[in-house]
């Protein structure tokens, strides 16, 4: 008997402080587990696969990314779906749109866009609120330094240096559109210091790690561990540098997943 199948497309956003990041894992709390759970309690049945168009790690959040939803037997009425869905999940998941589509696509192969975010302050040790959304960095930052830096990642580069553990045949040769450090005016909150920084950064896809690996070499330029030079060499995969400075996950934020056509 041939399978019968429905195929569906979710907008989601999360807050990711308090999960070990997306893929579901035993013994912890991840957001496709949550997901999952709330799924099969909406829809009454297990008969579902979840595929999500990215993995996030613990503690990142994502304004806005893609799961595609795969329903046997019987199809879904998004109308009702999407606000029972909403009802049942926590309060720091939220699905922002459902709509239907076919067989024929596929969340990890389309073609897509990532732009993403990386918020964070120094100086004054900040309010313990603002730990969800930007790290805190204790030493002093030359901020003109690293705006320079920020721009030598745009363009093509073999990120060896940026791919975490990177096995023989991992592809390390990439684009970064686009590349730009900036004072802080996306997110604010009456708790957050008068000065904050965001790394806005876009591509078609990045490397485990790899933005926290490049906030993480902005950092050491920032405060004088190595010069604009020393970040040149880490984008020519011959030099195979190997970075041990990761940013924390908490500054990071998908901020959005667009589709190509």
């Amino acid at each position: 008997m041939q399978r019968v199948r429905f195929y569906y497309l979710i907008k989601l956003q999360y807050l990711g402080f308090r999960f070990h990041g997306w893929q579901k894992q035993p013994d912890v709390i991840t957001v496709e587990k949550m997901v999952e759970r709330t799924t099969a309690y909406v829809l009454g049945r297990k008969n579902f696969k979840l595929l999500a168009s990215g993995r996030t790690d613990a503690k990142v959040s994502v304004n806005q990314t893609y799961i595609e939803l795969f329903v046997d037997k019987a199809p879904i009425d998004v109308k009702e779906f999407l606000p029972e869905f909403n009802k049942n999940l926590p309060p720091d998941i939220r699905a922002l749109d459902i709509t239907e589509t076919d067989k024929d696509f596929n969340i990890i192969n389309h073609p897509k866009q990532k732009e993403y975010l990386y918020f964070f302050a120094y100086g004054e040790k900040f309010h313990p609120f603002c730990a969800p959304f930007m790290t805190y960095f204790k030493d002093d930052l030359d901020i003109e330094l690293m705006q320079q830096g920020a721009k030598l990642f745009e363009g093509e580069h073999d990120f060896w240096s940026y791919a975490f553990r990177p096995k023989p045949e991992t592809i390390t040769q990439g684009k970064i559109d686009f590349c730009e450090l900036t004072e802080n005016d996306i997110y604010t909150a009456n708790f957050f210091p008068k000065k904050s920084y965001v790394l806005k950064i876009r591509g078609k896809g990045f490397k485990r790690h790899q933005i926290r690996l490049m906030m993480g070499a902005l950092f050491d330029l920032g405060r004088g561990d190595v010069d604009l030079n020393f970040i040149e060499k880490t984008l020519e995969g011959e030099n195979r540098i190997k970075l041990e400075h990761i940013a924390q996950p908490s500054g990071l934020i998908l901020k959005e997943v667009k589709l190509e056509e």
